[in-house]
């Protein structure tokens, strides 16, 4: 039968495909350049062929200067070793295909055939083996003017390619050379934020636009073509082919930080991506950017890299053009967080400077601070990122292969322009940028005396490329945040130490007291330093008795809190020995002299007794309490201040006063009431008007719980808030303010009696006891207060003299008092085995839970306090009723 001969339907198909890569072509608009394109063309070429894998090498004008390897794709680096550099005038196919400008198909050897290698010193062999049956097809790369380059594919099949496939790769050898030649590119229409990069250098003499190098990483030898000649203004006469020829022509300014970038990709092993100004011989100026890529040798060091150069000039003036309205208003921000960092005192001063000024000078959307401590970046200021992004970037080491940390490590500045450059240097991480929502990232290190202290990031939610001018504004920038970031993070530290300090010298809480409720605050001076002299304190004396004190040393800083906390320590001492306030101020006045001719302090110090409802009080130059009684009116004791201490001569002047159920005593340093625009007499009555009212609202929202210390906190704000406007910190001195609320002790917790100076006393006394615990529901504390009391009237009887009187208050605790008319101090002292008595003072001080001393108008009143809970049997636990009887009598 004569007919048709039928194609096969795999033929059918590759052809097919071969077609639609062509449509492909067409669609491909000028977003790829440089090694993306020639990557991109390798690969479309391999994928039409079902190869193992190709190449795609480079060449000048002629074929004489050689080819260099510039992408490969599918292959491994044992194989392509070989090919690395090409004799244009050699047998293999990609310099035919070069040479002839025209397509070439080659057998490659078979199976463990050794492999020479084109170039170097001379022809050489490699055993490196092609699998049986591969060939190599090859294409020229057609410029406008002739063959610039040749793409090569291994394919494993023994027959030809298809004249569709030849034709798809004819195509595609003249579409990647002319894309290549191309003098000018368009313009992306995107603006500034979505600018792409385009091969450019219309100032070039001939019409091939593509510079390649090689550089010999090891020797420092570099292999350029004509185009990267021209493009560098490079005399070809005087060319040695060194790496300085290179370094000499980059411009001064962006020298360090270009050298840097190369460093930085031949450690990291990735693909080297920048752009750089440039200053020919010739005395011309223009941009040009370049790419590369690592080859290493058998152990897998860096042996060579290998790239492309573009002249961009033309583009950048247009891109010059856009941004340039930008420079002419980041200008005057830039002056503005200069300013703002040298002002900026916290830490978060620091990172409100930076974010309000840099983010809309640069345009950028995310703006991230890090402290280095230990081997771990602590971020410490971040705005335009997520709470949850910021978490997880705490716990990456510092020594991770991070760019964040690369940059601190290398202390050199990082700049990522797009997400794909992201992935491609860092592709473990490559879901970062997506959970960080940013697209360009400047990462600068914070580097001080030449010593790494954290991290800055700069980020855009666009890809960016950055200028040389905006890398070295932002790197500028980063020495600058760098040294405001440690100024700050010293005065932060010292601050903190500061605040503890402050914390530890005034009471962490007030205690709760039958005699009053109590609540404070303390305000520091400005936000320089939140320690000063300013002191408060609430002391509880024996028999429901309270002592209240608040007090300044002049100036405030850590010095002045040493010394208020010597105070303080000094007047709980004085207070333990239940001194009368005008006493306890000389002693402290004593004390003050002692520290110095340019101490001074003034002190309030009140002594309020529940049981008569009445307040001593004494003050050294300090501005008087304010009385607020129950029915809202406002009055200011009207006693003589007296000196401050250090400078006053004792005695001190008292007051005392009667104060109803309820009265609040607000006692504040003058910080409160007293500034450079406020005198302190316009301060009290400032303080007064406040208060006018304000207690009697107060008081009822909490009917039920008239202890409530809530309240008193609230009051507490609304007196701050009036008087020190803004927010604590603001005023021009310390400032400590106490408020207290006092509670008077209800008569049917109150019982005393009098006893005759008798040996008799001591059993009525036992009596008395006995019946009043009864009568409280205390009969577990019975036994122990019977031989309190006795013991103590007993030495009364022995030892004093009367009027002898007997009292029992029940609070928090049970006091049993026994006063009489002696000034003479009891004391414990050491006894022996054989000492008939003496032993008095030793039982009451083992049997009570506190005991003490304190002197009245008549004498002197000796005391002691036991917790109104569930306590142990006493002494006599396991005696008899009958025994411990007995002993009592004795």
């Amino acid at each position: 039968m004569g007919g048709q001969r039928t194609r096969h339907p795999q033929i059918r198909c590759t052809d097919q495909l071969s077609e639609e890569r062509k449509r492909l072509l067409a669609a491909v608009g000028d977003d790829l350049w440089g090694i993306e394109l020639l990557r991109f063309v390798v690969q479309q070429a391999v994928a039409d062929l079902a190869g193992l894998g190709g190449m795609l090498h480079l060449g000048g004008p002629g074929h004489g200067s050689g080819l260099r390897l510039a992408v490969t794709s599918g292959l491994p680096p044992t194989l392509t070793q070989a090919w690395e550099r090409l004799d244009g005038n050699g047998p293999l196919a990609p310099a035919r295909a070069f040479r002839e400008a025209a397509f070439t198909r080659v057998s490659l050897p078979n199976l463990g055939a050794r492999i020479p290698q084109q170039g170097g010193d001379g022809p050489s062999e490699k055993s490196w083996a092609w699998p049986v049956d591969t060939a190599m097809v090859a294409v020229p790369l057609l410029g406008l003017t002739g063959p610039i380059g040749a793409l090569s594919i291994v394919t494993s099949s023994a027959q030809e390619p298809s004249p569709t496939q030849r034709a798809f790769l004819d195509t595609l050898g003249r579409w990647a050379g002319e894309r290549l030649s191309r003098s000018s590119a368009p313009a992306s229409s995107a603006g500034l934020a979505g600018w792409q990069e385009q091969p450019a250098g219309s100032h070039l003499s001939q019409e091939l636009q593509v510079g390649t190098w090689d550089w010999d990483i090891r020797t420092g030898d570099v292999i350029w073509n004509d185009a990267m000649m021209t493009i560098l203004g490079a005399d070809p006469r005087t060319f040695d082919g060194r790496i300085e020829d290179w370094t000499a022509v980059v411009h001064p300014e962006d020298l360090p930080w270009v050298l840097a970038d190369l460093e930085e990709a031949i450690r990291a092993g990735r693909m080297y991506s920048t752009e750089y100004r440039v200053c020919r011989p010739d005395g011309t100026a223009g941009w040009v950017r370049a790419r590369g890529r690592l080859v290493v040798d058998e152990n897998g060091d860096p042996a060579r890299m290998i790239g492309t150069l573009w002249d961009i000039t033309k583009t950048h003036e247009d891109l010059e053009a856009v941004t340039e309205p930008a420079a002419v208003a980041r200008s005057p921000r830039i002056g503005q967080l200069t300013r703002a960092l040298a002002e900026a005192v916290t830490v978060r001063d620091v990172v409100d400077a930076s974010a309000h000024h840099i983010l809309p000078s640069f345009g950028a959307a995310g703006l991230l601070l890090s402290f280095l401590e230990g081997d771990h970046l602590r971020p410490v200021g971040y705005t335009g990122y997520s709470k949850e992004f910021i978490e997880r970037i705490a716990h990456l080491s510092a020594s991770s292969g991070l760019p964040i940390s690369e940059s601190l490590r290398e202390r050199t500045p990082m700049f990522i322009n797009s997400v794909e450059e992201f992935i491609e240097r860092y592709p473990t991480n490559a879901d970062l940028p997506a959970a960080g929502g940013k697209k360009a990232w400047a990462f600068l290190p914070l580097v001080v005396s030449g010593r790494p202290v954290g991290s800055c990031v700069v980020s855009f939610a666009e890809p960016r490329r950055f200028t040389g001018e905006e890398r070295n504004l932002l790197t500028t920038l980063s020495g600058l945040v760098a040294q405001a970031m440690e100024r700050a993070r010293l005065f932060d530290r010292e601050h903190t130490r500061a605040q503890e300090l402050q914390r530890g010298l005034l009471p962490r809480r007030l205690p709760s007291l039958p005699a009053i409720s109590a609540a404070a605050r303390y305000l520091p001076a400005g936000k320089d330093m939140e320690a000063g002299g300013d002191w408060y304190d609430v002391i509880p004396l024996s028999a429901d008795r309270v002592a209240i004190v608040i007090g300044d040393v002049m100036g405030h800083g850590v010095a002045e809190a040493v010394t208020m906390g010597r105070l303080r320590t000094a007047v709980r001492t004085l207070a333990d020995l239940e001194l009368p306030p005008d006493e306890l101020l000389s002693h402290l006045n004593d004390l003050v002299s002692e520290f110095g001719d340019d101490f001074y302090a003034t002190c309030l110090y009140l002594v309020y007794d529940a049981t008569t409802r009445s307040c001593v009080l004494t003050r050294a130059g300090h501005p008087p309490p304010a009385v607020v009684y129950p029915d809202g009116t406002v009055h200011f004791p009207d006693a003589e201040p007296n000196a401050p201490l250090g400078a006053a001569t004792p005695p001190f002047d008292t007051v005392e006063m009667d104060l109803p159920e309820g009265s609040l005593l607000v006692l504040y340093t003058d910080g409160l009431v007293e500034s450079s625009v406020l005198d302190i007499d316009q301060g009290i009555a400032q303080l007064a008007e406040t208060l006018d009212g304000t207690s009697a609202r107060v008081s009822c929202r909490h009917e039920d719980r008239p202890e409530c210390a809530e309240c008193l906190d609230d009051l507490c704000d609304h007196l701050t808030s009036a008087l020190v406007p803004g927010k604590q910190g603001s005023g021009d001195d310390d400032a400590a303010l106490l408020i207290a609320r006092t509670h008077a002790l209800s008569c049917d917790d109150m019982a005393s009696w009098p006893l005759p100076e008798h040996p008799k006393a001591a059993g009525q006394a036992r009596e008395h006891v006995r019946a009043q615990l009864g009568v409280w529901d205390l009969d577990a504390l019975s036994m122990t207060t019977e031989l309190l009391a006795s013991e103590l009237v007993g030495n009364v009887v022995r030892h004093a003299k009367g009027p002898i009187q007997l009292r029992l208050l029940r609070t928090n605790v049970l006091t049993c008092e026994v006063s009489d008319g002696s000034l003479t101090t009891p004391r414990i002292r050491r006894t022996s085995d054989t000492d008939e008595g003496g032993r008095g003072l030793q039982l009451v001080s083992a049997i009570s839970h506190r005991w003490g001393t304190r002197y009245t108008p008549t004498g002197k009143c000796i005391w002691t306090e036991q917790p109104l809970m569930p306590v142990e049997p006493g002494l006599f636990a396991e005696q008899s009723d009958l025994d411990r009887h007995d002993l009592l009598e004795e």
